[in-house]
């Protein structure tokens, strides 16, 4: 059509499509009623949201966006070939996620997971106990890549101790939250640290690398805080985990030799390994080490009483791909001790989907090279569309309520504008983390904070101020824009 053309773009398979008869304001529309019916959603289904009905929203976002389309003369054809294009573009990022299920469930019936908490929990005292909450749980959030699960178990352990050591509750709260949201942003297993860099363009372990950058101060920053607060508070009694550690050690063969496998990967991810082949050895070894260290775990989840070639086949191929629980005799644990495998996986892959056949609509029409046009007038400079990008993350977590879409939507709406300005996807994948992942728990509407403040038993206003990596990461990741600190920039490959 002659009022539509195309251009190219970095990646020679792809390009943009500019509608010249869209205007800005018929480009929002899909944008708006999105947002307002995922926070409705969010409202009527709260934690089950992510469960179907918000990916179901994504796709009526996707269906009021070619309503559009159709007004502006856009072909049914034309939009279906960008959300194919689209799709195709996260083939990488879903194998990673089923992936990460996998060695999830390895990992665990293994006691990989296990000892990391193990180990973990002895580092506690009680004067430097803020600070040992932060590490302990940043740990555990690494081995299990889930902020839920390690403040639903551990954290509720460390609240119950720092009330017996006479510590405010939201201290410790605040404590807790700050390791679970950088372990959550960090590991590989994390279904937001996937999500990101798949809504940016980008790739898994370079965006855990450059997220380091900003990271990695934040959390020093955040120690250091608690280590005052140490100091300057008086604490009374012991911090007994004796209980915890029995359990832990009584259920899983704990040992030394189990950190090979995390040390094996942390080698290959160094040495920029593909992903899929890190993944897929640390999974393997995983496997391995199970067999040779919890056969009996192995023979349990397969349901034989003694651990044969088969037995053993069909206890490994379970825990990688279907729900893995392992029964303690602490029930606070067992939540703990629980992998939903590659199967795990599918409300994420679903989430991602879904969110592509939105974007993919958006830019069929031509709506989302309108609204980047837009927003590099508004941001004159790369300062201001790093603000707006964590301005747009912040907005979202309040109105949709949901970190998720946070990720997701300013993801697909900003990657272009990023593009535009020849900076690498690994800057919008890091500022959707520090702004969209980390602040959600911050809302108390927001799904995240209403869930950790129910699982902890303290208000959202209560732990909010000691939750410093969680508000500081944004100004983080500001400052660094600001001054220009580590922006990468993308380089154009010369066609062959």
């Amino acid at each position: 059509m002659p009022n539509k053309e195309e251009k190219p773009k970095y990646r020679q398979d792809e390009h943009i499509v500019e509608n010249k008869e869209l205007t800005i304001g018929e480009a929002l529309i899909p944008v708006f009623a999105l947002v307002a019916m995922l926070a409705y959603n969010v409202y009527v289904f709260g934690d089950d949201a992510l469960s179907g009905s918000n990916q179901f929203i994504l796709l009526m976002g996707g269906a009021m966006a070619a309503i559009v389309g159709f007004f502006n003369k856009v072909s049914y054809k034309q939009m279906i070939a960008e959300v194919a294009e689209n799709v195709r573009s996260t083939t990488g990022a879903l194998l990673i996620l089923l992936m990460v299920g996998a060695l999830s469930g390895t990992w665990l019936v293994s006691g990989i997971i296990p000892a990391m908490i193990y180990y973990g929990l002895q580092i506690l005292n009680p004067t430097i106990f803020l600070a040992a909450c932060v590490i302990i749980c940043a740990i555990i959030s690494i081995a299990t890549g889930s902020s839920w699960t390690t403040a639903a178990t551990v954290g509720i352990a460390l609240v119950g101790i720092g009330e017996a050591l006479g510590i405010s509750l939201g201290m410790t709260a605040g404590a807790v939250l700050s390791g679970a949201y950088f372990g959550d942003k960090m590991s590989p297993l994390s279904d937001t640290t996937n999500l990101a860099p798949a809504m940016a363009g980008g790739e898994l372990f370079s965006h855990i690398r450059y997220m380091a950058l900003t990271t990695v101060p934040t959390i020093t920053v955040t120690l250091l805080v608690f280590i005052i607060m140490g100091f300057t508070i008086e604490t009374e009694g012991v911090a007994d985990t004796g209980a915890i550690l029995e359990t832990i050690g009584s259920t899983f063969n704990i040992n030394g030799w189990l950190f090979l496998v995390p040390v094996a990967v942390i080698f290959l991810i160094v040495k920029k390994a593909p992903p899929l082949l890190a993944l897929l050895i640390g999974t393997l070894l995983g496997g391995a080490f199970a067999l040779i260290f919890q056969s009996d775990i192995v023979t349990s989840i397969s349901g034989s009483e003694n651990l044969t070639f088969e037995s053993g086949y069909k206890g490994i191929l379970n825990a990688i791909t279907v729900d893995t629980s392992i029964a303690t005799d602490d029930p606070a644990l067992n939540d703990l001790f629980s992998s939903g495998g590659m199967a795990g996986m599918l409300d994420t892959i679903w989430l991602i989907v879904c969110a592509m056949v939105f974007g993919g609509i958006m830019d069929g029409i031509g709506a989302l090279e309108r609204i980047t046009e837009s927003l590099l007038k508004m941001a004159k400079t790369t300062f201001g569309l790093f603000a707006s990008t964590v301005g747009s993350c912040l907005a979202l977590n309040v109105t949709a309520s949901d970190q998720y879409l946070a990720i997701v939507v300013p993801g697909k709406m900003f990657s272009k504008a990023y593009e535009e300005r020849g900076l690498a996807p690994e800057n919008l994948s890091r500022s959707l983390e520090d702004s969209g992942t980390v602040t959600s728990v911050l809302v108390p509407w927001n799904t995240c904070g209403a869930y950790h403040s129910g699982v902890l038993g303290v208000g959202v206003m209560e732990y909010g101020v000691y939750a410093i990596f969680n508000w500081l990461s944004p100004f983080m990741t500001l400052l660094f824009a600001a001054f220009k600190i580590k922006i990468k920039m993308l380089t154009e490959k010369t066609p062959a």
